[in-house]
């Protein structure tokens, strides 16, 4: 393609992106060797983290994106006049199980909260915060569940180990202490026999 200025042009792309753009992405868009183009994200992250300005370079959900800083959040919210995400102590407990014990049946998840998750299960399904992974290889073949890209990037996570551990967790969701708890000190049934490398896929697969 014609001779251009690679950052502004990587810039442009971030930009004008729904989602975060993954590295091999924008090799294929640019026609630039990998090397070359990671070498200039990396730059232009320095370059908006020392501007110290409104606008942020971030790898989030295995790709990269133009996001605001934290502390500018209610001003933006009050721009675009909508509410902050709150969620219920029973989408926070679901969703923090699945997090940290995926790939995970609905049983599974309900062995650990004590109480029917299918209704909360269902509305992260909507939200696009949990996928279904597949099938677990047991009698009955119950649906397995694990977080989506969608989740990494409302939660401004990188991949999976970005996670923080369950002492951190717990310090900044006080109200999930008990199922961190639980998830501490018991293990769900047929747990070591669950695929595990299907946790390592979800970082590959692109939704």
């Amino acid at each position: 393609m014609a001779t251009f200025n690679l950052k502004a042009g990587l810039e442009s792309l971030l930009l004008v992106a729904d989602q975060p753009l993954r590295l091999e992405k924008m090799v294929e868009l640019t026609e630039v060797d990998k090397p070359e183009v990671k070498r200039a994200l990396e730059e232009l992250q320095t370059e908006y983290a020392e501007r110290d300005g409104g606008i942020l370079l971030e790898q989030v959900a295995g790709g990269y994106q133009l996001r605001t800083p934290v502390e500018n959040a209610e001003l933006i919210r009050k721009l675009a006049k909508v509410k902050a995400t709150r969620f219920s102590r029973a989408a926070l407990e679901t969703l923090a199980i699945i997090a940290y014990r995926q790939p995970i049946t609905r049983a599974e998840i309900e062995y650990l909260r004590g109480v029917d998750s299918g209704g909360v299960v269902k509305t992260l399904l909507d939200k696009r915060l949990v996928k279904i992974l597949g099938k677990k290889d047991i009698p009955g073949r119950p649906l397995i569940y694990g977080t989506s890209r969608d989740f990494l990037e409302a939660f401004g996570l990188k991949d999976l180990a970005d996670l923080p551990s369950l002492k951190e967790f717990s310090d900044l969701e006080p109200e999930a202490l008990g199922v961190v708890e639980a998830l501490e000190e018991t293990s769900t049934p047929d747990q070591d026999s669950a695929p595990t490398s299907q946790v390592d896929q979800l970082q590959e697969e692109p939704g």
